[in-house]
């Protein structure tokens, strides 16, 4: 088929790579445009743009679709569909009713759960047993549209979002080629009005930890706001990321470490285990360690109170 891309993120870039492979031709890519970046704050192209100019493909970065000759050049370039992932603009109607077959959008939940922004990050907050993919066709409405075909994966009692993120991105570019491919027996699915929920997007002021949660919630977090923005905890005056952890047996005062070497911390009361082991972190301006490094050059006495 002839594709429009649309896509910005790393989750993206597979996706794009196995269209390529399975054979479809790539009419444009569409991504979010250049940003200022790192210490000297230059532009720098987003992961999709960088992978797409590599593939010698045709890339396209207005900070709109809404205007007239935006749309016009869109629906100029004659694509059968667009493949949509993570592209992060809203797509006005003539967008979505330019291609042949409309646009497909690859979403990171099994939908009606977690429509919205921040889908892998929420499944993983609220101890979600199991998330997924869907393959939806697109419509004006958020992640509301039907269907066509999703596949469910069981999320790992100590994965974090960097993990999952990587395992749910295989699975949309695999099952996006084989939707592309089975596209004209598919029967799209409309979405129940039961079990609606929203994603919203990860706002930085919810990633401080609070130890008087019970140890579920502290884990689920740290693994949730792995590795952006990052679960943090404020040690002597230093701002310092938790990046994985695991839950632990024991009990004490809420942010008391029970084990320094296992760093391992009480938590408030709830159901299941009463403490967090803390598996790897980051102190500002570090790069992240496993918690047997970090605690050689940054060591938390058993007893202490965080």
């Amino acid at each position: 088929m002839r594709i429009i891309f649309m896509g910005t993120p790393e989750f993206s870039v597979p996706v794009l790579e196995a269209l390529v492979e399975a054979g479809h031709e790539i009419a444009a890519v569409y991504c979010q445009p250049p940003r200022p970046a790192g210490r000297g704050k230059k532009d720098r192209p987003t992961p999709v743009h960088a992978r797409a100019a590599e593939l010698g493909f045709e890339v396209r970065h207005p900070v709109s679709l809404k205007g007239a000759a935006e749309q016009a050049e869109f629906a100029a370039l004659g694509a059968d569909i667009a493949v949509v992932v993570a592209y992060g603009l809203i797509l006005p109607q003539a967008v979505l009713d330019a291609p042949a077959k409309g646009c497909l959008n690859i979403h990171a939940s099994l939908l009606p759960r977690w429509r919205g922004a921040a889908p892998i990050h929420r499944a993983i907050m609220a101890g979600d047993a199991e998330t997924g993919v869907c393959i939806m066709q697109m419509e004006a409405g958020l992640d509301t549209g039907p269907v066509l075909l999703r596949e469910g994966t069981p999320i790992g009692d100590e994965e974090t979002t960097s993990q999952l993120h990587d395992r749910l991105s295989d699975m949309g570019a695999s099952l996006i080629v084989t939707a592309l491919r089975h596209l004209d027996g598919l029967t799209p699915d409309e979405q129940p009005q039961q079990g609606v929920t929203y994603a919203a997007k990860i706002d930085k002021s919810e990633a401080q930890i609070d130890w008087t949660q019970p140890a579920t919630e502290v884990d689920r977090k740290i693994r949730a706001l792995s590795p952006f923005p990052g679960a943090w905890v404020d040690i002597d005056g230093q701002r310092v990321k938790l990046l994985a952890s695991r839950l632990a047996a024991g009990s004490g005062a809420p942010g008391q470490v029970l084990d320094g070497d296992s760093l391992t911390i009480a938590c408030g009361a709830g159901d299941g285990a009463g403490a967090v082991e803390i598996l790897r972190l980051q102190r500002a301006g570090k790069g992240a360690q496993d918690r047997e490094i970090f605690v050689r050059g940054f060591p938390l006495a058993t007893g202490r109170q965080l």
